[in-house]
This record gives structure tokens, sequence and C-alpha cells, in this order.
């Protein structure tokens, strides 16, 4: 049974708690893993890219010369997507990227990423913030080991927190509810405090 040791603020280990073996000692989905990678990326294109066709390019209502006699090609519009200024042929226009997946397959994506990080968990009791303080922060990470890139888990929203963490390059604070593989795997330590291991958990093995 993996299990997490939970520091204080001064970087003293305070207790060893068991982590449970559905959510953090299981064998890591990989194909799962990558489909919700891909889900997440797609989700947060925006989607925005828009050209003109030659029917909305401004201009163009008149026949730039007569059909016949001058010599040159027939030519309807200058608004042809031949031209410099006309439109675009099949061009990009918004659209939404965003794909779906089931519950059950998000959740076996996160329990395996939690699985492969497993080794990379640090508890910790409490941030002690009473006000933003972007020096404590980083002198408590060190405290308790967390160097290189670092994912902090909140259970709930914590202004100071955020705050006395964003100035921090190897440093991001996310929300329990709001955990993903990606971030899950591109941070080297992952620090959790009890209540958000506890809503974690809860999820997870619903």
């Amino acid at each position: 049974m993996p299990t997490i040791k939970f520091f204080d603020a001064q970087g003293n280990v305070s207790r060893e708690a068991d982590l449970r073996d559905e959510v953090f000692a299981i064998e890591p989905n990989v194909h799962v893993m990558h489909l919700h990678l891909v889900r997440q990326l797609a989700n947060g294109r925006a989607g925005t890219a828009s050209t003109l066709t030659r029917s909305e390019v401004s201009g163009g209502g008149k026949k730039p010369w007569k059909q016949k006699g001058t010599g040159r090609a027939r030519v309807g519009s200058i608004r042809s997507p031949l031209w410099k200024g006309g439109g675009v042929i099949f061009g990009p226009k918004p659209r939404s990227y965003a794909k779906d997946m089931p519950k059950k397959m998000r959740r076996l994506a996160l329990r395996s990423a939690l699985s492969a990080k497993a080794e990379d968990l640090i508890g910790l009791t409490d941030w002690n913030l009473d006000k933003p303080s972007t020096k404590l922060v980083k002198a408590t990470l060190a405290k308790i080991g967390a160097t290189g890139r670092t994912l902090i888990i909140a259970e709930a929203p914590n202004e100071t927190l955020s705050l006395s963490a964003r100035n921090l390059a190897n440093a991001k604070v996310i929300l329990a509810s709001n955990l993903n593989v990606k971030d899950l795997l591109n941070h080297d330590k992952i620090v959790v405090t009890a209540a958000a291991l506890e809503r974690i958990e809860e999820v997870l093995t619903k």
C-alpha cells in the first residue's frame, strides 16, 4: 500500500498516511491517459480562426472589363480567389475542437496518472499564510523537498496561496476539482493538503 508523508510548514514530518490502492496503486493505462491528454489539449483550443470567402470580401460587384474584345482573360469579379485581395478557398472558419470522453475513462486516466506519480506526492498539513508571501511559499517548498516543477493542489479556492505562488516560475496552483493528466505528468513534485487528498480519493473511488 502506498503511503504519503505530511510535513508542517517548518519542514518536519508530522505524520504518515496510507493512500488508497484503487487510486494510487493501479497499473497506469497509458492509452487512456493519452486520450485524456488529447481531449484536454483539444478542448483548450479557441477555434476562432476565420477567413473570408469570395462572397464575404467587400467590393467586386462590377465586372472588371467586358467579356470579349480586350484580349485579356475573362473575369467576373476582382474578389476571385485567384486575385490578390480576393477570397480564400476552403479557409478556416470558427469551429469547436471539443472532444467528449466517458466519465469512467476520465477517472481511469486520473487514477493512472496519480499512480504513476505516487512517489512524487508530498503532503502538507497547512500553508500558514496570513497574507500573500511568495518568499514564504518558496521557503516552505524548499523545506519539504518540493524541488523542480511543483504542482500545488488545494481543496478550495485560496486567493492568498494563489497570489503567493503566481510569481514562482516552477510552481502552479490548481483545485482538486480541476485535477488533470497534463498538470500531473508535467510536474516533478505534487504538494497536496489533507483536505485536497481526501477530496481526490472521494471522487476517484466512486
